[in-house]
């Protein structure tokens, strides 16, 4: 997203009734419950948007969006750590049947999501710390981070309850294959990834 969460008290309404509200208040802006607090984004800026768009295409392109798998974006998924919790992620590989697998709130079950991506803003540490948290506790198989920050991708994958087992770190240069349980062979060339969500005024390295 395009500037940093803010986490807001809820009062005495439901977190549920809560995030709805804001969001009905704030259009354009992402609201998510991540261990039992609400985190409050603004809309993403243009260099985010080109990143995820030139994300979708190699998992298009490898048949994920057409038969037992879809490719989304901003769709919600249910997490386990809260009775609220819930995570909005950039961008997702589902089981084609997700539909059946409506929880509550416009959320699935993750037991449908293969694969989950956030590409940073200025909020990098969420997506960096808790979301790892919040996804490995869901149990998501593949969870990919394009860390405009520092310039790097991460892929994270084996989940236990609370993190990671493996967690690979690449750098411009490298071409990364994803793993297999996507259902398809996707790969990501980072150099290219990390260009698409910089700033085009910004030097290459920033």
């Amino acid at each position: 997203m395009s500037a940093a969460s803010v986490e807001l008290p809820h009062g005495d309404l439901p977190l549920t009734a809560e995030a709805n509200r804001l969001m009905d208040r704030n259009p354009g802006y992402r609201v998510e419950i991540i261990g039992g607090q609400l985190v409050v984004t603004p809309p993403p800026d243009v260099p985010h948007s080109r990143a995820l768009t030139k994300l979708m295409r190699p998992f298009i392109a490898a048949g994920l969006d057409d038969g037992v798998t879809e490719v989304h974006q901003g769709i919600g998924l249910w997490l386990p750590m809260n009775a609220d919790d819930y995570a909005i992620p950039d961008l997702a590989v589902v089981d084609a049947d997700i539909d059946d697998h409506l929880v509550e709130n416009n959320c699935y079950d993750p037991v449908c999501f293969r694969l989950v991506l956030e590409v940073t803003s200025s909020n990098w540490k969420n997506d960096l710390k808790a979301k790892v948290t919040a996804y490995a506790a869901a149990m998501v198989p593949v969870y990919v981070i394009v860390d405009r920050k520092h310039q790097r991708l991460h892929v994270l994958t084996d989940p236990d309850c609370a993190d990671y087992y493996t967690h690979r770190v690449h750098s411009p240069g490298e071409i990364v294959t994803l793993p297999d349980s996507l259902g398809a062979e996707v790969t990501l060339d980072v150099a290219e990834i990390l260009a698409a969500g910089r700033p085009k005024s910004a030097p290459d390295g920033d």
